[in-house]
């Protein structure tokens, strides 16, 4: 059960889940892959469900952290937002208010913290703008939730390297994954 109306849960898809948090009567909102599904899904929740704060939980890749570890995102940035032949730098939107970085508080002190890097690009090598993980969702929530004054807080489980065997390490730790961020769901809620 959800600790109130108010807060609202989004993972990606159902894969990142693995029917764990169904089968604990645990109400996800899943966006879909990428930065235009995610900003969608938490502009739904927020307007029509009447959010008022959004925690976001799924898989990264890290060249930094550990296979299997949780990292909670200290901030996240647009790690594929690229107008440098305009002048700009990499992963700022020009003319934008809220910019290309989103500092976030800390829900969980005894978690590592990490800025990631969100994009519509699954990542195997370094990104373009320094992060610590990536993902392709985080940031375009966070950015819906700063543009409404909604609290927003992100939790990933790191499945992979980012690197040349990315998408094969993803696939084989998403069990492993969905256990972890199940059990960071309970603490979230039991706050």
């Amino acid at each position: 059960m959800l600790v109130s109306i108010t807060n609202h849960l989004i993972l990606a898809l159902p894969m990142e889940s693995q029917g764990l948090f169904e089968a604990a009567g645990i109400a996800v909102s899943y966006s879909g892959i990428g930065k235009v599904n995610a900003a969608s899904k938490a502009a739904e929740l927020i307007h029509r469900h009447g959010a008022s704060f959004i925690l976001n939980l799924g898989t990264a890749g890290s060249n930094r952290f550990p296979t299997h570890a949780l990292v909670e995102c200290s901030a996240v940035v647009q790690r594929d937002m690229d107008i440098s032949p305009l002048g700009f730098a990499v992963g700022e939107t020009p003319m934008d208010p809220i910019g290309g970085r989103i500092d976030l508080a800390e829900l969980f002190p005894d978690l590592p913290r990490g800025v990631c890097g969100t994009g519509d690009i699954f990542e195997t090598g370094l990104p373009k703008v320094a992060c610590d993980l990536v993902d392709m969702e985080a940031y375009a929530i966070a950015k819906v939730c700063r543009q409404n004054g909604v609290g927003f807080a992100a939790v990933k489980y790191i499945t992979d390297g980012s690197d040349h065997n990315a998408h094969n390490d993803w696939q084989q730790n998403l069990v492993p994954g969905a256990k972890a961020l199940l059990e960071v769901y309970g603490r979230f809620t039991s706050r």
